[in-house]
């Protein structure tokens, strides 16, 4: 594809020949003259000035003496524009594979793609262009919009609400039972039945291996637009708000309350029953064991503001040394006391 073209479809201001072939979309470090690479983070600007791509995605301001640019307001997703150009989704031919067991009373709408081994029970509602990749299991009762993709293993359970343009990665599981046990007089431990609901609205994905629980009373919402990576648990009753971002193995403890456009980086652990402000950021790894204010970023465990969370670990590094001056201030102390 001509590099004017590429310009033109991913909306960017083209600066240098238009004729230029790119033919794929490579990193700065591994691209070849044919390649298209991006710059979205200036920490990589020495890469970038070095990179034999034939041209490069950059913001407004950003300058490489000869090289060709592809200008964007935000190059990270000119970038995912451009990536679809050269690997254009595929969407599976429609049909039902005769190994498909599903329920004479499910309802399933227009142009279904359901593959090998998958299993609709009773009472199932799907609407129109659905992707059942096999093995996929949708218990009775759960009710299901447009365009829903579920890749193979994925696990719908009993009753759960799931709006339009929803993505399940392998694995995921939405609406499994909550962790809800109360104990006896012989330290044994009862089930608490978890009957109350899942819901999860228009184009949210759930990536591998996430788990949504449902609680005993009320319900678990995933709000519009929000984004789940691998390996997350969303314990019972929590409400987590439009456009969030729970990253890698983040734990939501049951009846976690999170505003809009949170972010939670990798690891991080909210202890239940508390509330997340809109707009809140936390970092890597951090433990949240109270109400957060909207707007806040914060690190650490006991969570702190980050920038003072900064400075403890830049202290931590130095305790050692520290306490040993502190030793011989005390020591010269008691010295000259005697």
């Amino acid at each position: 594809m001509k590099l004017g073209e590429v310009a033109l479809r991913i909306n960017c201001r083209l600066e240098g020949p238009p004729e230029t072939e790119i033919i794929a979309i490579q990193s700065l470090e591994e691209a070849s003259p044919g390649d298209l690479a991006f710059l979205a983070n200036p920490r990589y600007y020495r890469k970038a000035l070095s990179t034999q791509a034939g041209a490069v995605i950059v913001g407004p301001e950003i300058n490489l003496p000869g090289h060709a640019l592809l200008r964007a307001q935000d190059p990270y997703l000119a970038f995912a524009h451009a990536l679809e150009l050269f690997h254009p989704r595929v969407s599976p031919p429609p049909g039902i594979h005769p190994t498909a067991v599903i329920a004479p009373s499910a309802k399933i709408g227009r142009n279904p793609s359901i593959a090998p081994y998958v299993v609709i029970e009773d009472g199932v509602s799907i609407g129109d262009d659905c992707v059942l990749k096999s093995f996929v299991a949708i218990y009775a009762g759960a009710k299901i919009g447009h365009r829903f993709v579920a890749h193979s293993h994925a696990v719908v359970r009993e009753k759960v609400e799931i709006g339009n343009d929803v993505i399940l990665q392998n694995g995921a599981v939405i609406g499994a039972d909550g962790f809800g046990f109360a104990q006896q007089p012989d330290s044994s431990y009862y089930k608490i039945i978890q009957p109350g609901a899942v819901i999860v609205e228009d184009d949210v994905e759930i990536q591998a291996h996430s788990c949504v629980d449902r609680a005993s009373v009320g319900s678990t919402r995933i709000r519009r637009g929000t984004k789940v990576d691998n390996l997350v648990q969303v314990g019972h009753g929590c409400d987590v708000g439009e456009n969030s971002l729970l990253c890698g193995q983040v734990g939501l403890a049951g009846s976690t309350k999170l505003g809009r456009n949170v972010i939670l980086a990798g690891q991080v652990g909210v202890a239940g029953h508390l509330t997340i402000g809109d707009n809140v950021i936390m970092g890597a790894q951090s433990g949240i064991s109270h109400d957060v204010p909207p707007h806040s970023v914060i690190s650490g465990s006991p969570a702190i503001e980050s920038s003072l969370w900064l400075k403890c670990t830049a202290v931590y590094a130095r305790l050692p040394e520290l306490y040993s001056a502190i030793r011989k201030i005390r020591n010269h102390l008691d010295k000259s006391g005697e």
